[in-house]
């Protein structure tokens, strides 16, 4: 079994080091970042499996970090660990789809013990919920297989073709950050891989145009939006 893989994102060292120190010898793998921008520069280059955020640090705070993770990955748990314990501040990480809360002081082995339990959730959920695969009458997308199927004719997509159509499905029916799209994908916001990703666009949208159902349409000054019709 593959190791899960955990990102850090804690601005005190010692307690930074700690934290993965620990969750490595607990048989993680276990990425740390020490502020906010790091932070998410770390998960636009990797896959990971949960996050551990803190709340305050520089550059970006934990609850703006949440948000731009959940902007490309809203399945991923996200852990709060915070010395920030009113009510609002725990409310405010649920609401922005935070998975569990934990404050500061705390015992390694209750972390431990919840993010195995976030884990166990999460793991259940993705076996329920099949994310590789999208149908709708008239339309199959398979990811792992590289394949949009409309009306059973089937059309091999290229790797980033692949990636946008996924992203595209998981955010249906909401505005995917031109950014965020770039970052996750190309790993890099240029003016040329932004052109690239707008001829690849060009390309699903074709793939679609026989499927009245789904439209990418282009959101001005944001991004684009996987539309499904009611």
């Amino acid at each position: 079994m593959s190791k899960a893989k955990l990102l850090i994102v804690e601005d005190d060292p010692n307690l930074g080091q700690i934290l993965q120190e620990y969750l490595t010898m607990k048989g993680f793998s276990a990425t740390l970042r020490s502020d906010g921008e790091s932070g998410l520069h770390a998960f636009y280059d990797a896959q990971f499996d949960l996050c551990l955020l803190d709340l305050m640090m520089p550059k970006k705070d934990g609850f703006s970090l949440a948000k731009d993770i959940r902007k490309v990955n809203v399945e991923i748990p996200i852990i709060f660990v915070t010395a920030k314990s009113m009510q609002e501040d725990v409310l405010k990480g649920f609401n922005l789809g935070g998975d569990d809360y934990v404050t500061k002081p705390f015992s390694m082995e209750e972390l431990l013990v919840r993010i195995n339990a976030v884990l166990r959730r999460s793991t259940a959920k993705k076996k329920e919920d099949l994310p590789d695969e999208y149908i709708r009458a008239g339309l199959r997308y398979n990811y792992q297989e590289h394949a949009l199927t409309i009306h059973d004719e089937t059309v091999s997509l290229t790797t980033k073709e692949n990636e946008l159509m996924k992203l595209f499905f998981e955010n249906l029916n909401q505005t995917v950050d031109r950014t965020v799209a770039l970052k996750r994908i190309w790993k890099d916001d240029s003016y040329f891989n932004a052109r690239s990703m707008d001829v690849y666009i060009a390309k699903l949208r074709k793939h679609l145009k026989r499927y009245q159902q789904l439209k990418i349409v282009t959101i001005h000054g944001e991004g684009f939006k996987l539309i499904e019709a009611k």
